[in-house]
């Protein structure tokens, strides 16, 4: 059996993220037993405090056990992943070097990847029966409010109702269009088929 977990940073994380990598497992690795465990949730403005990070990829690893692999997914809201990702996994590295990591940051948040894919999205929680998938879905800044534009007035969307509904539905080919979902798709088959690391 392998273990994974995660680290996120919302509330709508914690149940969307272990739907998003058990669809993952269950494309690259179906005869693999995966053992998804519950996400580790840490606000953004903590965890690029190293001390903060590296609290909580330490507990990840202690609840993940021996050789639970860690994936760190952060919005990158206002800042430039390419630069911010890397320092992240650096310092996850260094407090746990023993341990599979990676760090994937959605460019500008999660909800950019339902743009992705928004083709396979209509008519679920409400969303606009035809819909078109932005041809830049990462460049619109705030994707929960063009989910909410296309959803009832009386029920916009909602991270902690509506993420993990989606994340189900979402046509992963199409979301990989996304570069940030692409590498997030890359790093967990890695996470997945990696052979067990020790520590040396």
């Amino acid at each position: 059996m392998r273990n994974i977990i995660a680290i996120v940073e919302g509330r709508g994380e914690l149940s969307a993220v272990p739907v998003l990598l058990r669809r993952i497992a269950a494309e690259v690795s179906p005869l693999a037993h995966v053992n998804v465990v519950a996400p580790v949730r840490v606000d953004r403005n903590k965890v690029t405090d190293p001390n903060e990070l590296e609290r909580a990829v330490c507990f990840a690893a202690d609840r993940s056990g021996p050789d639970g692999r860690i994936l760190i997914l952060l919005d990158a809201d206002d800042d430039c992943p390419a630069k911010l990702g890397p320092e992240l996994l650096h310092l996850a590295r260094t407090a746990r070097g023993d341990r599979h990591i990676r760090v994937v940051m959605p460019k500008s948040e999660f909800e950019s990847w339902f743009l992705a894919s928004a083709e396979a999205l209509g008519g679920r929680r409400g969303i606009d029966l035809s819909l078109d998938a932005p041809s830049d879905p990462e460049s619109i800044r705030d994707a929960k409010g063009w989910l909410s534009a296309r959803m009832p007035k009386s029920k916009p969307y909602s991270p902690f109702r509506d993420q993990a509904a989606l994340t189900s539905a979402m046509d992963f080919k199409a979301a990989r269009r996304a570069p940030s979902f692409d590498k997030l798709w890359r790093d967990v088959c890695e996470l997945l088929l990696e052979p067990p690391q020790y520590p040396s």
